[in-house]
């Protein structure tokens, strides 16, 4: 499946509205399915996405040491997550940056997060925030993985990290948390400094860019620990308002 060539739904630019709204209600033949880890800032992206469009959607919890599910759903040739169902098609991606399931979901269910006028800037974007911020976020929140990890699931779970980042990682991000939340910190000030004056990362309404870097941070709040830094109110607020937002609903 390539990364591209999906066609955009045109978006209602003044449909967007806020849970508390009352939600819209988009249809599929289907149930649409996401195989998940909770905790990941990729399958938060696509969480967020589908509860914003007011889909129905159901969601599979996988065990962070064994993903042979998802390896029997795609045929062999994917065992990383997210990975979401939609009837007989099965979508993952095909490469680190191609967001084949955002530009699916976006197609099928009309969001009009992709508009071509601003391609190069999004992908711009979520490039930087899927390395850089991310990078930061992760190891802040797996600081805190016996929370979220199960005990069944420890060996398996540490054994990944450990072959991916070195042995005692996990130990080795503990003592570095002070300079990892200042780093966080200072990697958040282009994202504060983008809301100036709007209600979203590029304008007035929210594109893919907006659920992208939710997820990230969504992945650095995952155990409570921490909160975004006071200091950066206009993301705090953005924040809040990614978290209640509705897409809206399409003309039948």
């Amino acid at each position: 499946m390539p990364g591209g060539g999906f066609s955009l739904f045109p978006f209602l630019t003044d449909g967007w509205r806020l849970a508390s709204s009352g939600p819209g209600l988009r249809r599929s033949p289907t149930m649409i399915v996401l195989y998940q880890l909770p905790y990941s800032p990729y399958c938060i992206v696509i969480r967020r996405l589908l509860e914003a469009s007011g889909v129905r959607f159901k969601i599979v919890n996988l065990p962070p040491g064994d993903r042979s599910l998802v390896w029997r759903l795609t045929r062999e040739r994917y065992y990383a997550v997210p990975v979401v169902q939609d009837g007989r098609q099965i979508l993952f991606e095909v490469d680190e940056q191609s967001q084949v399931i955002a530009k699916y979901l976006d197609q099928k269910l009309g969001l009009g997060l992709f508009p071509a006028d601003w391609a190069g800037v999004q992908s711009l974007l979520w490039r930087h925030f899927e390395s850089e911020i991310e990078g930061v976020g992760f190891k802040l929140n797996d600081i805190h993985w016996r929370e979220f990890i199960k005990r069944r699931d420890h060996l398996p779970f540490i054994r990944h990290k450990e072959r991916r980042f070195g042995r005692g990682c996990l130990d080795q991000w503990r003592v570095q948390q002070p300079q990892l939340l200042a780093d966080f910190a200072r990697l958040l000030v282009p994202c504060e400094q983008m809301l100036v004056g709007k209600p979203f990362l590029l304008g007035e309404r929210p594109l893919f860019v907006d659920f992208d870097l939710f997820g990230m941070l969504g992945n650095f709040l995952f155990t409570g620990h921490y909160e975004l830094p006071p200091a950066h109110a206009r993301l705090v607020e953005w924040y809040g308002r990614m978290s209640r937002l509705k897409l809206p609903t399409p003309p039948l």
